[in-house]
């Protein structure tokens, strides 16, 4: 038997190589029925971009990005305020049940000089899509030939679970790991327990690696609007707020309790009556009156947007005392920088105890994301079956033709 040869030895290490990258695991819910629900993408912005930018770059409205990550919307120009790079944010997306398993289908991206799939999958959108799942989305057939100006459907992950975390109202965001994360630090800063996280995710164990796409519950406020209602499908976050409508509602959940209150929006140009009938009561507007059986509460609610008219509901209580004033989750300034000390850690969560401001503020946003400099991790290749964080394979070269392969081409050069 002649000596190792230095090639063999090279395309050894090529192959492990490519073997680990197999190893990024991602949740997947499997569904049955044409239902959607709201999910919430992690995604860390690659390069300096217009609030406007990012909402075309995942096809939601750019107002929504903002409210579900509690920033002002009351500033001037919002949507064209420049977001910096390597800043994290939640991104709201449409979850799908499409070929049995759930997934946002909904973004679209139009391709550019110098763009790969892997640059595009990595990069652009931050290790929430794998360049295999690009190409098989879209049907290439040859990943190194991509025209410029070509429309791709970008596929992306999300979970729905019914809407409940626990028989509780949860919303769901897909949260790509980095290299510093631990499972217990994900938990920490999304207020969940890592018994909580693992079950979601189905995992047996606490490992998790760059580039797993985990599913992570977030406590909401969901809507019990009518079917008929374009808005029934309502969830809100705690700590945040979201806008619907046509921008004519904003809704926030919390802080301290999962009851979604809604008012007229900051934005409200043309719109439709939002009194409630038979009152002088405007939406969002409680009166009390104080009795000897306690507190008369009357309150005029938000029912949906139905054919283009919002929906008020007018409800009467009696309560042994007076509410306080509303409370209000904190709101942000638009961020403009991102503090570096956090920059390797999760968004952290919104606040969920009771303190909370009654009138909305504004501050330095304590945005997190990856190392400045360093390319975000690249998403999970291929695609997995059942409810559970499984190794991911390759779609067209699965695991046993690459170990059978490299034992022949040992082989062939051992002799």
């Amino acid at each position: 038997m002649s000596n190792q040869n230095p090639t063999a030895i090279a395309s050894f290490f090529l192959i492990l190589t490519n073997v680990a990258l197999v190893l990024s695991k991602s949740t997947i819910e499997p569904c049955s029925n044409s239902d959607n629900c709201n999910a919430l993408l992690g995604y860390t912005l690659y390069t300096d971009l217009k609030v406007s930018e990012v909402g075309s770059l995942f096809n939601v409205d750019p107002v929504s990005v903002l409210t579900v990550n509690a920033i002002d919307i009351s500033y001037p120009d919002v949507e064209n305020h420049i977001l910096p790079s390597q800043l994290f944010l939640k991104i709201p997306v449409t979850c799908s049940c499409v070929d049995g398993i759930r997934k946002s289908v909904s973004t679209h991206y139009k391709t550019r000089p110098s763009d790969t799939l892997a640059s595009i999958a990595n990069q652009v959108y931050s290790g929430l899509v794998s360049a295999d799942q690009l190409r098989e989305a879209n049907g290439i057939q040859d990943p190194d030939v991509l025209d410029v100006g070509v429309s791709l459907l970008v596929p992306l992950p999300c979970t729905c679970f019914n809407g409940t975390d626990n028989s509780l109202p949860a919303v769901y965001l897909s949260y790509v790991v980095k290299e510093v994360d631990t499972l217990a630090g994900i938990a920490a800063r999304y207020r969940t327990t890592l018994t909580d996280l693992m079950n979601v995710n189905a995992m047996g164990s606490t490992a998790i690696k760059a580039a797993d796409i985990l599913a992570v519950p977030l406590p909401a406020c969901a809507a019990n609007f009518p079917r008929y209602a374009s808005d029934h499908a309502l969830i809100v976050p705690n700590g945040s707020y979201a806008i619907t409508a046509s921008h004519c509602v904003q809704c926030s959940c919390g802080p301290g309790n999962q009851n979604l209150y809604c008012m007229p929006a900051s934005l409200a140009v043309s719109c439709s009556s939002m009194q409630c009938r038979n009152s002088n009561l405007m939406l969002g507007n409680v009166s009390m009156q104080q009795s000897s059986a306690g507190c008369n509460v009357t309150s005029c609610g938000y029912g949906g947007f139905v054919n283009g008219t919002i929906i008020t509901t007018l409800s009467t209580s009696l309560q042994p005392r007076c509410p306080g004033p509303q409370q209000f989750p904190p709101l942000i300034a638009p961020p403009s920088s991102v503090i570096r000390d956090l920059a390797s850690a999760p968004a952290p969560a919104p606040e969920s105890d009771g303190a909370g401001s009654t009138t909305p503020k504004s501050s330095l946003v304590p945005s997190t994301g990856s190392l400045p400099g360093v390319p975000p991790a690249s998403g999970p290749s291929g695609s997995i079956s059942d409810a559970s964080s499984l190794m991911n394979s390759l779609p067209t070269f699965p695991m046993a033709f690459i170990l059978c392969s490299f034992v022949k081409f040992m082989m062939s050069i051992s002799f």
